[in-house]
């Protein structure tokens, strides 16, 4: 069992940066796939970025392909997404979420765990 707490989120101007963080419970973090995945306002929720068990792959959505990165600890038992050269686009609750295999990584209905969510808000 993981559970999944995230953080960091608020509100910023275009142009800005936030680091989210994902703290995860249980002692087999190191196993797992992380993703990041957003949900704006009346829109679905969408695959943002993914690292695996190591930091080794990581991966990104286009949309924030040179803005985000993704990035995990597993001493810390915790992943993060550095969000930078923000636009209102990017207004959305992040969410993190675990998975036992790295492969497939944009598909949400393959994690296993999610967390609450942390929202974002970017003004113009």
């Amino acid at each position: 069992q993981v559970q999944l707490v995230e953080s960091g989120g608020g509100l910023v101007q275009a142009g800005g940066s936030l680091r989210l963080s994902c703290a995860a419970s249980g002692r087999l973090f190191s196993s797992y796939a992380m993703g990041w995945f957003r949900q704006a306002p009346g829109k679905e929720r969408e695959f943002v970025a993914a690292i695996n068990w190591n930091g080794g792959g990581t991966a990104y959505a286009d949309s924030v392909k040179g803005r985000f990165t993704i990035s995990r600890d597993n001493a810390k038992n915790t992943v993060y997404l550095q969000i930078s050269s923000l636009k209102p686009e990017d207004t959305a609750v992040y969410y993190c979420a675990a998975k036992r295999r790295y492969s497939d990584y944009p598909t949400e209905t393959l994690y296993e765990y999610w967390g609450q969510g942390t929202q974002v808000t970017v003004s113009s």
